[in-house]
């Protein structure tokens, strides 16, 4: 480094922003120009700076949110726990650190692909509320949670497969769920969507599953064991098929057309062991008129509709 008395009012004025926004030491090479941050960086006016500076590793946080920037020019290269570049103007991912030992953030920007995303995400990866129209170019395993919702998204193209957290897609115009991870280990939202089906959705999740205000008709694709609750409220339900076997805690399935209290007692004789078609028949005797011809009966033959009719009349699956 330059004696103090030779550099230049420029000069000075980046040691001390380096300094202010630096919570560590900060290095720079003096030949390469570069800084190393040993500890975290929150990079308030960035924009003055960017094109000047360039950073190298930084084993803390690196923030550069709220930032206005067009570009993550100057950004590291290594960053040793979470990057942060939300709520920018950002529409490319090019020169985004590959290499980030937490979180990474780049939600809030106008994002219309994840290509150039960093391909190793041991904590969670927040993309939402972007102009996301695919996933391609997203890490296909993230160790924490994934979040893309509130984007634009028509298909879970390119998501990645193996998620440790939660995994959040709600509020986009999905219209399936074929590309979903097949392991979750939280909770899985697609609510808020245009899903006609649940075809392709995760067999495993390990918290709670959310697929209400879509569009419904059965729940076939649904996982079979859900660990925590399953909400399939706001939907166009007029049947239970694909229905989990298993729900540990609360099955929610209010405001559909057929009603709530109909949809329970049909789904509490399927969590006995009875198929969709055994358990309808046997609840024939407790559903309204207006229920029974809503709800779809396909696999309910003469034979069955009898025979089941006399099975919940003795309470054999109560």
């Amino acid at each position: 480094m330059k004696n103090l008395s030779k550099l230049t009012q420029e000069e000075i004025e980046l040691l001390f922003w380096l300094s202010k926004n630096t919570n560590g030491k900060f290095k720079i090479n003096a030949k390469t120009g570069i800084v190393d941050i040993e500890g975290d960086f929150i990079c308030k006016d960035f924009i003055k700076y960017q094109g000047v500076v360039r950073f190298g590793v930084v084993t803390g946080d690196f923030n550069c949110y709220n930032n206005k920037l067009t570009s993550l020019v100057g950004v590291p290269q290594e960053v040793g726990g979470d990057f942060n570049c939300s709520r920018n103007k950002l529409t490319s991912l090019e020169g985004v650190p590959q290499k980030i030992g937490g979180d990474f953030n780049c939600s809030r920007n106008k994002l219309t692909s994840l290509v150039g995303a960093p391909q190793e995400i041991k904590d969670d990866f927040y993309c939402e509320n972007n102009k996301l129209t695919s996933l391609v170019g997203a890490p296909q395993e993230v160790g924490g949670g994934f979040y893309c919702y509130g984007n634009k998204l028509t298909s879970l193209e390119g998501a990645p497969q193996v998620v440790g957290g939660d995994f959040i897609c709600s509020n986009n115009k999905l219209t399936s769920l074929v590309g979903a991870p097949q392991k979750v280990g939280g909770d899985f939202s697609c609510a808020h969507n245009q899903l006609t089906s649940l075809v392709g959705a995760p067999q495993v999740v390990r918290g709670d599953f959310y697929c209400e205000s879509n569009r419904l008709i059965s729940l076939e694709g649904a996982p079979q064991v859900a660990i925590g609750s399953f909400y399939c409220s706001d939907n166009k339900l007029k049947s239970l098929v694909g229905a989990p076997q298993k729900v540990k805690q609360n099955f929610n399935c209010y405001r559909n057309p057929v009603s709530e209290k109909i949809l329970q007692l049909i789904f509490n004789k399927m969590k006995s062991g009875a198929s969709y078609p055994v358990a309808l028949a046997a609840s024939k005797n407790d559903i309204t008129e207006k229920d029974w011809n809503l709800l779809d009966k396909t696999g309910l033959t003469p034979d069955l509709e009898k025979g089941g009719s006399v099975l919940g009349r003795f309470g054999i699956f109560s």
